[in-house]
């Protein structure tokens, strides 16, 4: 495929803590890497909702002027208000489109109606999706095109020595949990201390810590605050990254726990690029690229969490180390999406 007939178009991405524009302006220059031009305006990150939904609307329609006919389009879903437009003036140019999916509404418990979400998919010829599990929930559901599995969001960082330098000697084991931290996302976190064993520290990142009632040394948790997506990377210590959702330590509950069945969460890449190995729900999705890359252990339960760690030699956890280190390094150059758009370029040529 000719590099001068790949596009996207770039918009504004408000900026926030919680990090949810991070992956999708990664994705940009991932994209930008690998041949596609942005038809757009810049990439921006003006927080004003207002000045943002002006910028991101002139930017399409520039864009989409732009759009050379029978060209390769890349965009990015969810895109709220204007994904009707672009999907509809690309298909008009008779483009080849490909979606990167970053979320499904319905899969995340926020549309009822899958059939009504799928039409919208129907629109593009190749969908990147996260993992096997969410292919297949396409294909259950009607979807004609070709997909290709990225098996993990990248997150695009510098690697230093001090990037993955973490307090590994320490005696006592630090799980590391970042996210939204409310009781309506994480309850579970909350539930943690009434575990009978708990012979590790669970430490916190995020927005929407509600303090416990526990006197002063006697819970295991430990709230860190909250930092922007670049900070975070040399904020964070520990021995392991937690992959966790719901309101129970028995499994992953709720429509976060359902969830955790089809999606990639992000905070997985920024554990790895942080060099902690993962711990994760045996069934969430991302639990099989952890087991075959031998990048952390998958539990039932945190229930199991004391006694599992405990068995984790230190050999069995110095090769997690080197796995990961591996792994952290290709995600920090973009390895994941550039593999999955490589394959879809191969079969579009």
């Amino acid at each position: 495929m000719k590099s001068n007939n790949l596009f996207y178009i770039s918009r504004n991405y408000k900026f926030r803590n919680s990090a949810a524009s991070k992956p999708k302006m990664d994705c940009e220059l991932i994209l930008s890497k690998n041949g596609f031009k942005n038809l757009g305006l810049k990439q921006s990150n003006y927080p004003s909702s207002v000045i943002g939904a002006i910028i991101s609307f002139t930017s399409i329609v520039i864009g989409l002027i732009k759009l050379p006919r029978k060209s390769v389009f890349c965009m990015q879903y969810p895109l709220s208000k204007f994904y009707r437009l672009v999907t509809t003036v690309a298909s008009w140019k008779k483009c080849t489109i490909i979606i990167i999916i970053h979320d499904v509404k319905f899969l995340m418990g926020k549309h009822n109606n899958a059939a009504k979400e799928i039409a919208k998919f129907k629109k593009a010829q190749y969908l990147i999706v996260h993992n096997e599990s969410m292919n297949d929930w396409f294909l259950q559901n009607g979807y004609k095109g070709k997909m290709v599995n990225i098996n993990v969001f990248d997150y695009l960082y510098p690697i230093t020595d001090n990037a993955t330098e973490q307090n590994q000697e320490s005696k006592s084991v630090e799980v590391v949990f970042a996210g939204g931290l409310s009781r309506e996302k994480s309850e579970f976190i909350y539930n943690v201390g009434n575990l009978k064993h708990k012979n590790y520290t669970l430490k916190l990142y995020g927005a929407g810590f509600e303090s416990t009632e526990e006197k002063e040394g006697e819970s295991n948790l430990s709230y860190q605050g909250v930092f922007s997506p670049e900070e975070i990377i040399s904020k964070i210590s520990g021995s392991y990254g937690l992959v966790w959702g719901g309101s129970t330590v028995d499994g992953c509950s709720g429509p976060f726990g359902k969830y955790l069945g089809y999606n990639n969460p992000h905070k997985t890449s920024l554990y790895l690029l942080c060099g902690l190995p993962i711990i994760v729900w045996k069934k969430a999705a991302i639990s099989k690229f952890i087991e075959q890359e031998k990048i952390g252990i998958t539990i039932s339960s945190l229930e199991e969490l004391d006694s599992v760690l405990d068995k984790i030699t230190d050999s069995q956890y110095r090769e997690f180390l080197k796995n990961v280190e591996r792994v952290s390094s290709q995600i920090a150059e973009g390895h994941y999406l550039s593999k999955a758009i490589e394959k879809v370029l191969l079969d579009v040529n």
